[in-house]
């Protein structure tokens, strides 16, 4: 049923819910990941080279999977929303959101009119079963999950007003953006940084949303979900094949030279 979202339902739960991050805009390997026991997988377009069609395969490659699928577009605006939701996409994930003004036309894009503007073409979409679930257009609204990613100091100032907007499930904050924004270009880690982090997921659990982050570090990923952080993704896919085949490669560099066949 369209209106079935565990992930939604798991964040209304107060589950904690452990993700990763899909960036090689591949299916393929995005179906391997799928496999590996993760509750969510989100699915990049924002800095990874996913466009509405690579984001259908994706999609399609989790389906017979439980890992649940978050789509980030490159921008969040109606047509590109629509796009999204008519493929499948239920829950999406936001970028760069820094007023209750931006929260509130998001809201107003993933649902149908009177309650929204999204475009009807229910009877073309993948979402609708191809127009075989005559009931998608009464349920698809209460089926949307809607995360707003607040990475930048306007953002933050704003965080209380668009945690509290209605019809946002949740707020995901970036650090990599943020330290920049407040002046720490490339050191998420810093502790004015680390102070922000920890106080938004304070802000966000009082408007009564999820907060959600993303942790390549296992000891920060851990540390946000002490800090109230529902949904945290603990790695990509892209930093964990390069640390691998690095790790791989520096492991057979140093090999002394062997002798030929003969012994000389």
């Amino acid at each position: 049923m369209a209106s079935n979202n565990a992930f939604k339902a798991a964040l209304g739960r107060g589950t904690p819910l452990i993700g990763l991050w899909l960036a090689l805009a591949d299916p393929y390997s995005a179906e391997l990941c799928a496999g590996a026991g993760f509750d969510w997988l989100a699915i990049d377009g924002e800095h990874a080279p996913n466009d509405v069609r690579s984001t259908l395969a994706a999609l399609q490659a989790v389906a017979p999977y439980p890992a649940h699928p978050i789509v980030r577009p490159a921008v969040g605006n109606e047509v590109t929303i629509k796009q999204l939701l008519d493929i499948g996409a239920q829950t999406l994930l936001i970028p760069m959101v820094e007023s209750a003004e931006q929260a509130r036309a998001l809201v107003s894009a993933t649902r149908y009119p009177p309650r929204g503007v999204r475009g009807v073409g229910a009877a073309l979409a993948r979402a609708s079963g191809f127009g075989r679930d005559a009931a998608y257009l009464s349920q698809a609204d209460e089926g949307v999950c809607l995360l707003l990613q607040v990475e930048s100091a306007a953002g933050l100032e704003a965080l209380d007003h668009i945690a509290a907007t209605d019809g946002v499930d949740g707020v995901f904050i970036g650090p990599a953006d943020l330290a920049a924004s407040l002046g720490h270009l490339g050191q998420p880690g810093h502790p004015e940084v680390q102070a922000a982090i920890e106080d938004a997921a304070r802000r966000i659990r009082a408007a009564g949303k999820a907060a959600g982050i993303l942790s390549t570090d296992e000891a920060q990923a851990r540390a946000y979900l002490k800090w109230g952080y529902a949904f945290v993704a603990v790695g990509t896919d892209v930093t964990l094949l390069s640390r691998a085949t690095s790790a791989l490669a520096q492991r057979f560099n140093n090999l002394e030279p062997q002798p030929d066949a003969t012994g000389y």
